[in-house]
Parts: C-alpha cells; sequence; structure tokens
C-alpha cells in the first residue's frame, strides 16, 4: 500500500522537521515574553544640562523620576529648562529602544537558516 501526498515520513503526525520548528517557536515565544517582562521591570537613567536634569523611565516608558538642580531652575528661562527634560527624556527613551532592539537581536540571530 502506497501513501500518496502528505509529508515524508509524516504518518498522522508532524513530520520530524516541522515538529522541531514548532519546539524552537516556542522556545522564542518563552524567550521573549522573558525578555519583555525584564525590560518592563528594568529602569534606565539619562541626565542632561550636565546633570542639572536627571530622568528616570521604566521599559515601558513610564516615567519615574524627575530631578532637577535647583541651579537649572531660572524663571527668566524656562525654555533652557523645558529643552533639558525634553532631551534628559529623549535620551532614556533612546535607552529603552536600544535595550529592547538588543534583546529581539539575540532572539531573531537564529532565525536565518528559517525557509522564509
Amino acid at each position: 500500500m502506497s501513501r500518496k501526498g502528505g509529508f515524508p515520513g509524516g504518518g498522522m503526525g508532524m513530520p520530524g522537521n516541522m515538529n522541531n520548528l514548532m519546539k524552537q517557536a516556542q522556545r522564542m515565544q518563552r524567550q521573549m515574553e522573558e525578555n519583555q517582562q525584564k525590560l518592563e521591570e528594568s529602569e534606565y537613567t539619562a541626565k542632561a544640562g550636565g546633570g542639572a536634569v536627571e530622568v528616570t523611565v521604566s521599559g515601558t516608558k513610564e516615567i519615574k523620576n524627575l530631578k532637577l538642580s535647583p541651579d537649572v531652575v531660572d524663571p527668566d528661562d524656562i525654555e533652557m529648562l523645558q529643552d533639558l527634560i525634553v532631551a534628559a527624556l529623549n535620551e532614556a527613551f533612546a535607552q529603552v529602544d536600544k535595550a529592547s532592539g538588543e534583546a529581539m537581536s539575540k532572539l531573531t540571530g537564529g532565525l536565518g537558516g528559517l525557509p522564509f
């Protein structure tokens, strides 16, 4: 009795290489979830104006802390303070993006051999 169609060596279940691919995908899913949790629990701090403004954000880009040096609070130059706060926030968010990108690169680095 010969088999027609289907996957070679597959029988009723998945072929061996498909089964391995599914296991690898599940492992990657778990690693992605772990990395996401670590990222969310991490905090990133950035400074601007030589440390006059310091911002700490979470991995979800939530502002956790903002410190201002009394020297930078000049009622006649509010714009400078605003610029320093924006610069510190942008740097902290860039740190989050970099950490997230590095975590994804570690996971996807082994995908070069997949057939897509």
